[in-house]
């Protein structure tokens, strides 16, 4: 069985090589085609393990590495390096380490969603990215309006009557070109967020489990699909506080001479389920129920943001028990 460590970087990838003994037998750097890779497999002749540290660009590697039938672990970087430290942080040393963790079982692996998953949640995200475009060009156009002293008379400055209005703003020929632009590009952006958004629709009227979150106050079809998308199988969690700890939403605790301190959610884990469940508490809150009653006990006395918060693990809990109910 040959053990083979990548530490991948965006542009190359640095391997290690190594034998059940712990002999390294191949060393160096490759690039990030998929033919220089494809090469590399070839020249491997005994079955092979493959462990890659979770990063921006593994998803090309991985998808290869399962096209070729060959076992890939994925490492936690974070939990990688609170086992193996080292002073010297070089690639080679980063590879041999990986590969030394995998020969003897010891990397702390990162869950894999399947690809159909993995298709989801890229769906999802260009979705979120598009909307996020479309915000930053609406604020460029709110820009040219403010430097102008300008206030548009309608509720919506892109519905009908708003941009009948900003068509007849006299402004000089600069600003109509900067305006005309971002409003062209807006057009295109508002198509494409369609286009998205009933593809999700029909994504989430074929799964069960989608139709049944959202039945929580705050949840539609988007949400309904990330949330899923972002936990994938449940089961991986033992109980509701391992999903809230996921999620980045469980506060930080810290122990010393008998005294136990309580501080700021540890944002680690999923950056997109923390942000659509936040998303989804700033509608639930505003409805009769629980996360209503919870927010309105916490708000004057911690704030708003940190009574959104505790809504939120609220909320999630609510989501981990539907799920593992209707597994």
């Amino acid at each position: 069985m040959q053990y083979i460590g990548f530490d991948i970087h965006k542009r190359y990838t640095f391997y290690t090589q190594m034998d059940a003994t712990g002999q390294i037998r191949r060393q160096g750097k490759l690039t990030n085609s998929r033919d220089a890779l494809a090469q590399f497999f070839g020249d491997v002749a005994e079955p092979a393990r493959v462990v890659i540290e979770a990063s921006m660009n593994w998803y090309h590697l991985y998808d290869l590495l399962e096209t070729l039938a060959i076992p890939v672990t994925l490492a936690h970087p974070l939990r990688t390096r609170a086992i193996a430290e080292a002073k010297v942080k070089t690639d080679k040393v980063d590879s041999t380490i990986l590969a030394h963790l995998l020969r003897t079982d010891l990397v702390p692996a990162a869950y894999i969603p399947p690809r159909e998953i993995r298709d989801l949640r890229e769906l999802l995200r260009y979705r979120a990215v598009l909307v996020r475009l479309q915000t930053m060009l609406k604020n460029r156009v709110h820009a040219i309006l403010l430097k102008h002293g300008y206030e548009c008379p309608y509720t919506d400055a892109f519905g009908g009557q708003g941009r009948a209005w900003l068509g007849t703003l006299p402004l000089r020929p600069v600003y109509q070109q900067a305006l005309q632009g971002f409003l062209a590009v807006l057009d295109t952006l508002h198509a494409q967020i369609l286009d998205a958004s009933r593809t999700i629709d029909q994504e989430a009227k074929a799964k069960p489990l989608a139709q049944t979150l959202c039945s929580l106050p705050g949840v539609g079809h988007y949400t309904a699909l990330l949330i899923l998308a972002e936990i994938g199988d449940i089961t991986r969690f033992p109980g509701p506080k391992h999903l809230v700890s996921y999620a980045g939403l469980a506060p930080i605790v810290r122990g010393s001479g008998g005294r136990v301190y309580t501080g700021h959610i540890s944002k680690q884990g999923s950056t997109w389920l923390r942000w659509i469940l936040i998303e989804a508490v700033l509608h639930a809150v505003r409805r009769p129920g629980r996360y209503q009653q919870i927010y309105q006990r916490l708000a004057p006395r911690k704030g708003a943001k940190l009574a959104r918060v505790a809504a939120a693990r609220e909320l999630l809990t609510t989501i981990y028990w539907m799920l593992r109910h209707a597994h």
